[in-house]
């Protein structure tokens, strides 16, 4: 039986980490939401979209660091509290995997996220339901270097 490789996502306080591993190697960043949400309050963004970008960084780069790889395909669905420009709540259920073919299981594929942007007083709620589907690709000159980093341990 082949082994496969894992992503484990998981909040706890305000930290969001991201942690890939296959056999013994791994590698772990963390997602630190007061500061990222203070930098996004202060310069006028959208924290459930910025967060989403991020997001999707984090784990391209951690799957990266033990499996270079060219092209990423990662599917999620999210449940937020209104359109992302304005939502301030953000439940993530990442759906599927893969690097350049290589299916990861997911541990902690679900992640609920609260207080993202302050809302008014005339804030309404109104469910909105999406699905990501997207291929990142990893630039050919960012694939070599990270190769380079694995081929140096």
């Amino acid at each position: 039986m082949a082994v496969s490789p894992v992503l484990v996502v998981k909040v706890s306080d305000s930290v969001v980490s991201v942690r890939a591993r296959f056999y013994d190697d791994f590698s772990e960043h963390e997602i630190i939401l007061n500061s990222v949400i203070t930098y996004w309050w202060a310069n006028n963004l959208p924290p459930a979209k910025k967060f989403l970008e991020l997001f999707d960084s984090v784990i391209k780069r951690t799957i990266n660091e033990i499996m270079p790889h060219k092209i990423l395909n990662l599917k999620y669905e999210v449940k937020a509290n209104q359109i992302l420009d304005k939502a301030s709540e953000l439940e993530i259920t990442i759906i599927s995997i893969d690097a350049d073919g290589v299916g990861f299981k997911i541990d902690g594929d679900f992640i609920s996220l609260k207080g993202l942007r302050k809302i008014d007083d005339d804030f309404e709620s109104k469910e909105v339901l999406l699905t990501f589907d997207q291929s990142i690709e990893t630039p050919d000159m960012v694939l070599k270097k990270y190769k380079e980093m694995r081929d140096a341990v």
